[in-house]
């Protein structure tokens, strides 16, 4: 089972990783990306990686989160930095084969259980 990890309460400026290991198979096939969901809110795009390496990011992250992968652990990776209460939301990874970053979409692919990132003020 797909599984996120790395979320948790931490005060706002402070910093967190967010994990998600999936097999070599779908991995090496794969878009990768992270999204949120807020409460009462969609689940959007934070960050995305294609399989190239090359890497796309909301505005309002941009700057602050780092997106990256591990290929020798088929690992993919969302470092958050300089947090704010608006960040506040459970966390998704998702790996979608043969999908390129403008093609990934909510319901398509592989996703993990979330993570929740709560960000106090």
């Amino acid at each position: 089972q797909l599984q996120a990890s790395g979320g948790g309460l931490v005060q706002a400026g402070g910093s967190l990783r967010l994990s998600c290991a999936i097999s070599e198979s779908i991995f090496s096939i794969s878009a990768m990306a992270w999204y949120r969901q807020a409460p009462g809110k969609t689940r959007d795009l934070v960050a995305a990686v294609d399989r190239g390496g090359s890497s796309s990011y909301a505005g309002s992250v941009k700057g602050r989160f780092t997106i990256s992968r591990d290929s020798a652990n088929y690992t993919l990776y969302l470092q958050m930095n300089s947090l704010q209460p608006e960040d506040t939301a459970v966390y998704y990874c998702t790996f979608q084969p043969f999908r390129t970053i403008a093609t990934m979409t909510r319901s398509n692919g592989y996703w993990g259980q979330g993570t929740l990132v709560t960000v106090s003020s």
